[in-house]
């Protein structure tokens, strides 16, 4: 009888000191059982960047053209702004898909577009903006991209234009302007429905390949 209250006491014993080692692991009142500290929920994760970028990027409208990137001034224009600034012209040939081509564009140089919005090349290099790049997007995520250099009345002999038109018939405004490269012989890079301009620099890209 004796051994039973015993073995009946030990139990008990046993008992109360699993509760107490399991309430030591997190008080009752939420603080740390080492540091003493309020228990805090993990941080939910951060968004991706990407996702806040193109939150950022207001979706363009039938015929309008972004002109952004490495720029201080970015900014959106169309076909309708086009025709109000000064126009050159410029009678092209060129080879495409449909065979050989030959008109006469009217346009905005291309350089006076994206003069306006400030390219942030690194003044402290020599010639900087031969760093330059553009990269011109249109319909169907068609791209072309050119060097800063062709651009550049400073260097180039020729002017890319900004076309309106295409032999005296106004381009529709719901397609916007077209990319015109009076210097190439086939026509890849004149990219119809243009709808952003993008200035960076080859740096980034060159320096971390090394």
């Amino acid at each position: 009888m004796e051994r039973r209250r015993n073995r009946h006491r030990a139990g008990l014993t046993l008992a109360a000191g699993v509760l107490v080692l399991a309430g030591c692991g997190q008080p009752a009142d939420g603080k740390d059982a080492k540091t003493g500290s309020e228990a805090s929920a993990p941080a939910p994760a951060p968004a991706p960047a990407s996702a806040s970028a193109k939150a950022s990027a207001a979706p363009l409208k039938p015929g309008e053209v972004r002109i952004g990137g490495e720029v201080a001034k970015p900014y959106t224009l169309t076909l309708a702004d086009l025709r109000k600034l000064p126009q050159s012209s410029a009678p092209v040939k060129f080879a495409s898909a449909k065979g050989d081509q030959e008109h006469t564009y009217a346009g905005v140089p291309l350089y006076e577009v994206l003069k306006t919005a400030e390219p942030r090349f690194d003044q402290s290099k020599k010639n900087g903006q031969l760093r330059g790049v553009v990269a011109a997007t249109g319909g169907g995520d068609y791209r072309a991209v050119f060097a800063w250099a062709e651009l550049d009345p400073g260097f180039a002999k020729s002017q890319v234009l900004l076309a309106v038109s295409e032999d005296g018939v106004p381009f529709d405004d719901a397609a916007g302007p077209r990319l015109v490269v009076p210097q190439d012989t086939k026509g890849g890079r004149y990219v119809s429905e243009l709808n952003q301009l993008w200035v960076g620099v080859v740096d980034p890209v060159v320096d971390g390949a090394k």
